[in-house]
């Protein structure tokens, strides 16, 4: 039976698309409960996606083009992007440094996506061809795993505070969604022949 899971590509692609979202809703003079959110959001984000390409599309690659530049410099990018996690989460967004270290972080984060959306990606895509699901279904389980890890109640927390109007939305359609199954069926009507 065929897998029904995204291509790995396409689950880094859109791990990309919402750091992104998230960096684009950051500003300097939002409330700081709301910058603290944002980077909150971006910085597990960000720490979950570069252990799944470290752990699982790195070493696949790996395999099937042993050498390349591209991702020889991937894994030093990221330990970079960690020690600027490790600095922000170590000061608030009071600090006066703080608007400046995140975007610095989402600096670095800018270049590394440009590199793998450009590069490392359509590569992946002829060099593991074949195995893209498979690899996007270990992805996901694993994704799961490290979710479970990181204090989901906090994840969808910083959810809230960094995408309100999408957040309320979500929760407005899963209430009706609920309210939908708990109404009583409608009374069957019968025909009365005479």
């Amino acid at each position: 039976m065929p897998s029904v899971s995204p291509s790995i590509t396409t689950m880094i692609r859109m791990d990309h698309t919402h750091v992104m979202a998230a960096f684009h809703r950051y500003h300097a003079d939002s409330p700081w409960w709301r910058k603290r959110a944002i980077v909150e959001l971006a910085c597990t984000a960000l720490e979950i996606h570069a252990q799944l390409e470290e752990e699982i599309f790195y070493p696949a690659l790996g395999e099937a083009l042993p050498g390349d530049d591209t991702l020889a410099k991937s894994k030093p990018e990221h330990d970079k992007m960690r020690e600027d996690i490790a600095k922000l989460r170590a000061m608030g967004p009071d600090d006066a440094a703080y608007d400046a270290r995140f975007m610095q972080l989402m600096r670095e984060v800018i270049h590394h996506v440009a590199d793998e959306e450009t590069v490392l990606l359509p590569t992946a895509e002829r060099a593991l061809a074949s195995r893209l699901s498979e690899l996007g279904a270990r992805m996901t389980k694993r994704r799961m795993q490290l979710v479970g890890q990181k204090q989901p109640a906090a994840i969808a927390a910083n959810t809230m505070g960094t995408f309100p109007l999408a957040s309320l939305a979500l929760v407005s359609l899963g209430a009706l969604a609920i309210a939908h199954c708990l109404k009583p069926a409608a009374p069957r009507r019968t025909k009365h022949y005479a």
